[in-house]
């Protein structure tokens, strides 16, 4: 295998011609390279599309080809390929929910991690082994034979892999077990020189890796397999109430009485401040752990006038396919935050101000929805890891991730809706900081690119930078996109 690899490198290197034209070649030496457990896929397929697909349009580039691996083998070969020949890739793509432009698609080669796919549940260790290019609906779905569940994503259609690796991984569970990073026991990763490796969190020589692996984003290689910690499941109660806009005193004060009277670690609330082609509305994710809730503890919520109501005992996997968040699937999007500590009645009137002002402003340049979403967690939510994580840097701070989302249909409006994501930030960061409730730290898997690794990573980022250079010397994983410690 090395003399095959190093002989096809040689071509490679002896040929002088342009970045296209080397992609292309590229595509082709990684087809005669890997086994027949992968493939590759070239533009005009219908699976070559289907890789590129992501949530937002406006994340997608087109690639020279697409491969899919089948074995942590052939993607060590794709890697040692890619890293001798310095092609731009792209890398764990498997839901494709990553707003961000060039982040998890390239005009190189598309790395989609599709047929790592399958799952096996110990029931005596109570952990089950994942394949990184799974949505957590299928990890729901299979694991409810087993009466079990895992700490992973609150809305349908979210990929394993970049949910954990890139920013750690917030959940309805998260008051109860912590980040999803927090519940992986172990997980194979490819490295950037094409080493396949088990690492162990129990393992004090990978503890390094094991820290940038969870939460400090596609520096460090590739992971294959996730082995989580699994937790009984019964039947949940919760999902979505719909108000008007007119209620948003209520809601408001519904807010505060839940952040500040809450000690309950079963419950889960998101709460969105959003307008809709022009139409303020506000959308409350309420979340028990259990088929019905502690008595009176959603009532303020419960009790105002509503659109609609989608609220009950169900299934777990229920709860999350409900959402309603693919209303905006396969049009134009971006994500933003900041983090505070605390919630005030000044933030969320700042909140619900930014998305009424910026929606009538940008209805005329094609703005469909922009949303602005409260997600309060207790304190405990960041006491439940064995091991130190990438993100958040400082589990002494209760930091409560704000969740801003733009979503348009015009390509001509892309620079527009940008800065506007930006702008409405800044203007939040202030107003949290004079209210003495800004954080520290911005959850990865919201941040916009070109966010200050010191903003996501804080004293942690100096320590990710040094594993950064001991695992990947010579920056092959600097070929993809993402945040990077360089």
């Amino acid at each position: 295998m090395v003399f095959r690899i190093l002989l096809l490198l040689f071509i490679v290197i002896s040929i002088s011609f342009t970045y296209s034209a080397v992609t292309g070649d590229v595509c082709a030496i990684i087809a005669s390279s890997i086994s027949d457990a992968s493939q590759v896929f070239r533009p005009g397929s219908s699976q070559y599309a289907l890789d590129l697909e992501h949530f937002a349009l406006s994340a997608e580039q087109n690639s020279s080809c697409s491969v899919e691996p089948g074995s942590a083998q052939d993607v060590s070969t794709i890697l040692q390929i890619l890293g001798n020949t310095r092609t731009k890739f792209a890398v764990i793509k498997s839901g494709g929910h990553d707003l961000n432009p060039k982040f998890s698609s390239t005009p190189g080669v598309q790395i989609s991690m599709a047929r790592f796919n399958q799952l096996q549940f110990d029931a005596q260790a109570s952990t089950v082994e994942v394949g990184s290019g799974m949505i957590w609906d299928d990890v729901y779905e299979q694991l409810q034979a087993y009466n079990v569940s895992v700490v992973g994503a609150r809305t349908t259609g979210i990929g394993i892999g970049g949910y954990i690796v890139a920013g750690g991984g917030y959940s309805y569970k998260t008051n109860q077990h912590g980040l999803a990073s927090d519940n992986v026991v172990a997980m194979e990763v490819v490295l950037p020189d094409g080493e396949i490796k088990t690492v162990v969190g129990s393992r004090l020589v990978d503890r390094d890796l094991f820290f940038a692996l969870r939460g400090g984003g596609n520096n460090f290689g590739v992971v294959t397999k996730f082995t989580l910690k699994t937790y009984p499941q019964t039947e949940v109660w919760g999902r979505s109430i719909i108000y008007s806009g007119t209620e948003f005193a209520s809601v408001s004060a519904a807010v505060l009485n839940y952040t500040s009277n809450n000690k309950d670690i079963k419950t889960g609330i998101q709460c969105t401040f959003a307008t809709l082609q022009g139409q303020d509305i506000i959308m409350a994710n309420l979340f028990y752990d259990a088929p019905a809730p502690a008595p009176g503890i959603f009532d303020s919520f419960l009790l105002i006038p509503s659109i609609s109501s989608d609220i009950g005992a169900r299934s777990y996997l229920s709860l999350i396919q409900s959402a309603n968040t693919n209303l905006t699937a396969g049009v134009r999007g971006i994500y933003n935050t900041i983090s505070h500590t605390a919630v005030t009645m000044n933030l969320v009137e700042s909140m619900q101000n930014q998305s009424s002002f910026y929606g009538s402003m940008l209805q005329s340049n094609s703005l469909l929805l922009n949303g602005y979403v409260i997600e309060p967690f207790l304190p405990e939510a960041y006491h439940h890891g064995d091991t130190d994580t990438a993100y958040p840097p400082n589990r002494n701070e209760n930091i409560h991730p704000m969740n801003i989302y733009y979503a348009w249909t015009s390509e001509s409006s892309d620079s527009i809706m940008l800065d506007a994501a930006r702008q409405t930030a800044a203007s939040l960061q202030q107003i949290a900081s004079s209210n003495g409730i800004l954080a520290s730290a911005k959850y990865p898997n919201y941040a916009i690119f070109g966010t200050p690794i010191g903003d996501l990573y804080g004293e942690n980022a100096d320590r990710l930078h040094h594993i950064k250079n001991l695992v990947d010397p010579f920056n092959v994983m600097g070929l993809t996109g993402g945040f990077k410690f360089e």
